[in-house]
């Protein structure tokens, strides 16, 4: 793939994010594509990939914004950095209680593609931050 296919794919799928389609979003990653979570686990596949966001649309409602994407020269590997703002809205055990609370977060995803499709998604961000903000503290 080239750099500007890659960048566009990577593009498709921060689009698809802010839009909520979490299909559109699947459509762009290959069936065993790997899903490493911010500070958890790595997980493997489309299924799981679908389970999380499920998972994640309950609790947050989110949009990316002041997005730059990077790609290396033979396309292989690309990286988003962004803000995210977002609404709490349904408490996670064992983080602090929804009530709706806004957030604004620096963020990025580390990408590697082959063959069209996106095989591995690497979210990073400040946990730390993300708690101090709907907590107040911030």
């Amino acid at each position: 793939m080239t750099r500007q296919n890659s960048t566009e794919l990577i593009c498709a799928y921060l689009n698809a994010f802010n839009r909520s389609d979490c299909d559109g979003m699947l459509r762009l990653l290959s069936q065993d594509v790997a899903h490493d979570i911010n500070q958890g686990e790595r997980q493997i596949g489309r299924d799981k990939f679908r389970w999380f966001n499920a998972v994640m649309s309950e609790h947050y409602s989110e949009e990316l914004g002041d997005i730059v994407v990077m790609v290396n020269e033979d396309g292989r590997h690309g990286a988003a950095e962004f803000t995210v703002r977002g609404r709490y809205l349904k408490t996670v055990e064992g983080l602090p209680r929804a009530v709706g609370q806004s957030y604004s977060l620096a963020a990025g995803i580390f990408f590697e593609i082959d063959d069209g499709m996106i095989t591995r998604v690497s979210t990073s961000y400040n946990l730390q931050d993300w708690i101090r903000q709907v907590r107040g503290d911030a």
